[in-house]
């Protein structure tokens, strides 16, 4: 009897912790996510847009080195559409393999760019996504470089509304960098030269000419600026905000939400400071999108997270400072800053990483805590992905490649499961010999489990020890954007998505959508690949005998119905996985159970079923 209240016990609290993992990460999530959108809508139809103005002087590793977010100050306008924002400054055309849009040179902004590989939807027809909007768009987001004075002899510094000029013709490409100058006619002259690679890394290099008379002392600085809260996930697995690995300070990764509550900063807002770190980088991310500054990695700079209220709209904003540079007469100083805007594919981020010499930029995905699993798991997933060219053969690879890694401690499991049918007839005569006396009763099955060597919960193990790497799948699936829109075989066209048919409409033959049905929509959703888990994890289970407590026989005939609802909205590839981990255990399980003498009791189970109900 203990040992079938262990397993009853340790049942309920696996099951309550799943009900309230999927309660935690898929209900609530999906009530704020219609929150936040109805949020966003009233904050996209409220007038005024941010113009902006430069950065404030200050010294890195002081209080007063933060810089303030563009458009805290000057007049505000309306609105207007992105392509109409878009319009109000001459621009250099960005073109490279991975992305297009362009330059404003009006402020020298980085603030339009476009993914020519990913689109909104499975459709190839669909939008390109679309990451950098300019000042003035309904979604401004930018990146900004520039220059901040101290001490005497400050020269007038370009700003947001400074107009760059270029050589006719310019255009940024891999092959041809662009350079964009200006003269403050106080004699100073500003380049920038800004390069591309073929993925998604500028190289902005910006020098100053000193043709004065004047000594001058300038930082140089980078940000980026994000206007408007954007619509987020939110699920608690991944992080979206602004994120950086920070000098010896590390990885930091600070949400939308937490940052408006960090204490207040010199000059207003609020956010966080990062004085004096050397090497790293500083950001905003996305799911799959990201947009990251990267400073001299020999160099010490302040790196900052902040937000302010600004014409009743959040401006969020990750910046880095540079020490002072002094220019002296007839002298001239040069830096260099990179910036990575576009899909963070673990190749292209894990290159850069090696190449640049980034401390830690891979964490700009989103590995979490367990990234010992979690990017092994997708490193294997990746070599069979390459290897048979769909992502869904290689998850059903790497479960059987996993299978193996644990078949010898299933095998234990399953033996000790095959022991305990075994000795049945025995627990059931001491059960019934002190029926009246539950102590006895316990001591005796504890001495006949003692003399037979069988452990009681083992047959819990199978699916405790695939946990882990269930819950690896799912990060891997749900963060890496080698995942997005990838197929399978017949309606699968994204394995990152849930299965998108549902048997309350037969698979598509009824022309009617379930989800639309109020309250319950949700729950109709009922996919094949469900069903098919659902009907794995039945049989898995029936192949065991009837357990005699009737609450455990209520709760083991309801476990696969309530785990096929609950996976219904998970990731097509994770339900796969799930379904195909079932079928392996139940070859495995009836191998073993041959083996050891065991009877199966799969078809006695389903007869028993049947004849229930012919009795009923």
């Amino acid at each position: 009897m203990i040992g079938d209240n262990k397993n009853l016990i340790l049942a309920i609290v696996l099951s309550i912790v799943v009900l309230t993992g999927w309660n935690y990460f898929f209900g609530m999530p999906k009530v704020d996510q219609q929150r936040q959108a109805a949020t966003q809508t009233q904050q996209n139809a409220t007038p005024g847009q941010p113009s902006s103005t430069a950065p404030q002087p200050g010294a890195p590793g002081d209080a007063g080195s933060a810089q303030t977010v563009p458009g805290q100050s000057g007049a505000t306008s309306a609105p207007v559409s992105r392509e109409a924002a878009l319009a109000r400054s001459p621009r250099i055309i960005i073109d490279t393999p991975k992305i297009a849009g362009s330059i404003a040179l009006r402020g020298g902004r980085i603030d339009d760019v476009s993914l020519k590989a990913y689109h909104e939807t499975v459709n190839p027809k669909s939008p390109n996504i679309i990451l950098l909007s300019p000042s003035g768009s309904p979604h401004p987001y930018y990146a900004e470089f520039g220059w901040v004075g101290s001490g005497e002899g400050v020269p007038a510094l370009p700003n947001a509304e400074t107009l760059w000029t270029v050589p006719e013709g310019a255009r940024l490409t891999p092959q041809t960098p662009v350079t964009l100058t200006y003269d403050n006619g106080q004699g100073v002259r500003f380049l920038r030269t800004i390069a591309v690679d073929d993925d998604a890394m500028f190289t902005v290099t910006d020098s100053v000419e000193n043709t004065g008379t004047t000594p001058m002392t300038l930082h140089p600085y980078g940000l980026i600026s994000r206007h408007g809260l954007p619509q987020t996930q939110n699920f608690y697995i991944l992080h979206e905000g602004l994120v950086g690995v920070l000098g010896d300070k590390g990885l930091q990764e600070v949400s939308y939400s937490k940052l408006a509550k960090e204490p207040a900063l010199p000059g207003g807002g609020t956010g966080l400071q990062f004085p004096d770190v050397t090497g790293g980088f500083a950001g905003i991310t996305d799911k799959y999108w990201a947009t990251a500054l990267i400073p001299d990695q020999k160099q010490a700079y302040s790196g900052r997270f902040s937000e302010r209220q600004f014409n009743n709209q959040p401006t969020y904003q990750a910046d880095v400072l540079s020490g002072p540079l002094t220019v002296a007469p007839g002298a001239s100083v040069q830096t260099t800053m990179h910036l990575f805007a576009g899909a963070k594919e673990v190749a292209a981020i894990q290159g850069y990483e090696n190449t640049l010499g980034i401390k830690g930029f891979d964490l700009l995905i989103d590995w979490g805590w367990f990234y010992f699993i979690t990017k092994p798991m997708f490193w294997l997933l990746d070599f069979f992905y390459k290897l048979f060219g769909n992502f869904g053969i290689a998850i059903i690879t790497v479960t059987v490649l996993v299978k193996l890694a644990f078949f010898p401690l299933a095998n234990k499991s399953y033996a000790s499961m095959a022991k305990m049918k075994a000795v049945q007839p025995e627990m059931v005569a001491i059960r019934e010999r002190f029926a009246d006396d539950k102590m006895k009763q316990q001591q005796a099955l504890m001495e006949l489990y003692k003399k037979e060597k069988i452990n009681p919960i083992a047959g819990c193990w199978p699916m405790l020890i695939q946990i882990p790497v269930f819950f690896a799948l799912y990060k891997v699936l749900f963060i890496t954007i080698e995942m997005r829109h990838a197929p399978f075989f017949g309606w699968i066209h994204d394995l990152a998505a849930p299965d998108p048919t549902t048997i309350f409409n037969l698979f598509g033959l009824i022309p009617w959508d379930p989800s639309t049905v109020p309250v319950l929509g949700h729950f109709l959703m009922l996919g094949a690949w469900p069903i098919i888990m659902g009907f794995t994890m039945f049989v898995q289970m029936k192949m065991n005998p009837t357990p005699p407590d009737p609450i455990q026989q209520m709760m083991f005939s309801w476990m696969p119905v309530i785990f096929t609802f609950m996976l219904a909205s998970f990731p097509a590839g994770l339900v796969i996985y799930w379904s195909w981990n079932n079928l392996l255990s139940v070859l495995q399980q009836g191998w073993i159970m041959r083996k050891n003498g065991v009877k199966i009791e799969l078809w006695d189970n389903l007869r028993g079923m049947f004849m229930k109900k012919a009795k009923a």
